[in-house]
């Protein structure tokens, strides 16, 4: 089966507990023996934990999501709010020094503190690609007190498996295709392997799929009547399969654009609910427009507010002309909320984003949407405002109401104090 698959040298390496660790180094503490938490604003009781050190977890189970009000008191603990700008610097450091052992299109940077290597063709001038990933690991340490993890694998999707699985227990593991019986099928629940969210989980469920060697061993033309292209993935990469380049989407198909914004207090009125929606709105918009996509499918996401006991809703609603109209997407969002928000509910979370994209100019000229031209210029006029002079160069009313967000999150970066 695997006698024509690439067997490269991929990395895939992870900054553990990456904004405790950088707190953690600047205040000149031990991220490995001190209780730390970086929590996202002291001044709301529900803020919510961004990073919490290995003792905070395994002594007062405070973890990535706990609320601020939840974190008992201690005299042990320490807190802090934090700092995206130096955060960010680190992390573009870090990729510097992975610069020096391999050229730039040889990294692909996943995340602020996660990143894959193709150390493919490295061996003359580093050694064994396994030495050169711990070398890489002792140096990120050495010069930043930051310690990471890593797997490693033949290709991108097995790398990111050895490193979720396995790499993060140990410090450091590598996987083959003859490991992928062994160590990847016996995998459950399905949401455990990377791509594997928890709806297609469910769904996979209903057919009977419950690991990851259920999903391997499942009828591909099954999954692909069910799943479309991401059947054929799915059956594939349950295979331990991936031929995507570096840098490219493993999980094809999945392209969307979408915001989620966890609100600074709990939302008890539809009116303020709405004015948070077509600000996302606008901003969902403006990125698609500015990639000239559109969208079929719109999502609202929406979560109650703990003090309610929680709960909340997902759904979707696939219209048919595909756009990325501000107010055509609002619109759907609002009709979502009609049939699906309980009133008077405490709203704490929104998510939103439009999918089955295609090319903008595959749209099709409407003999009854006349203004639909007028109202594309318009937007991509507001865009390059945006663009050039600051988010909030061009904003809607009700950015400007107690409600609104926008003003607000503007000052931030990545959500969060710079």
């Amino acid at each position: 089966m695997y006698e024509n698959m690439p067997r490269r040298s991929i990395m895939c390496i992870d900054m553990c507990c990456f904004y405790a660790s950088c707190i953690a180094s600047l205040e000149h503490l031990d991220v490995m023996k001190t209780p730390i938490a970086v929590v996202g604003n002291f001044n709301q009781k529900g803020s919510i934990v961004l990073a919490a050190s290995p003792m905070m977890k395994t002594c007062f189970q405070v973890k990535t999501g706990t609320r601020l009000y939840e974190i008992p008191k201690h005299p042990d603990i320490r807190l802090f709010e934090p700092k995206m700008e130096f955060f960010i610097r680190i992390s573009m450091e870090i990729t510097r020094l992975l610069n020096s052992y391999v050229p730039k299109e040889a990294i692909h940077v996943y995340s602020v503190d996660e990143s894959f290597i193709d150390l493919t063709g490295t061996e003359k001038l580093w050694g064994l690609p396994e030495e050169t990933a711990k070398r890489i690991q002792r140096e990120i340490y050495s010069q930043f007190e930051i310690p990471s993890t890593v797997g490693m694998g033949p290709n991108m999707l097995l790398s990111k498996l050895a490193l979720d699985l396995e790499g993060k227990k140990t410090g450091f593991a590598k996987w083959t295709y003859e490991d992928v019986q062994g160590k990847l099928w016996p995998v459950a629940p399905l949401s455990k392997m990377w791509g594997i969210g928890r709806r297609t989980e469910s769904s996979l469920n209903h057919m009977g799929i419950f690991s990851v060697g259920d999903l391997a061993k499942a009828d591909l033309k099954t999954l692909e009547e069910r799943f479309g292209i991401m059947g054929n993935q799915l059956y594939y990469h349950a295979r331990g399969i991936d031929l995507s380049e570096l840098g490219a989407p493993i999980i094809e198909g999945q392209i969307s654009y979408g915001k989620g914004q966890i609100l600074m207090r709990d939302y008890n009125k539809k009116e303020e609910v709405l004015a948070v929606i077509l600000e996302m709105c606008e901003d969902i918009a403006r990125r698609a427009r500015e990639a000239f996509k559109i969208g079929r499918t719109i999502s609202l996401g929406l979560s109650y507010s703990k003090n309610a006991f929680g709960g909340g809703f997902h759904r979707s609603r696939t219209i048919d002309e595909p756009t990325n109209d501000t107010m055509k997407i609002y619109k759907v969002c609002q009709q979502l909320l009609d049939e699906y928000y309980i009133e008077e509910r405490p709203v704490r979370q929104l998510t939103i984003s439009i999918t089955k994209l295609e090319s903008e100019h595959s749209m099709q000229l409407s003999l009854f949407d006349t203004d639909r031209f007028h109202r594309r210029k318009l937007g991509a006029t507001m865009d390059q405002l945006r663009t050039r002079y600051g988010s909030t160069a061009v904003l809607r009313a009700v950015s400007y109401t107690e409600a609104g967000t926008a003003v607000v999150r503007a000052k931030l970066l990545g959500g969060h104090k710079k």
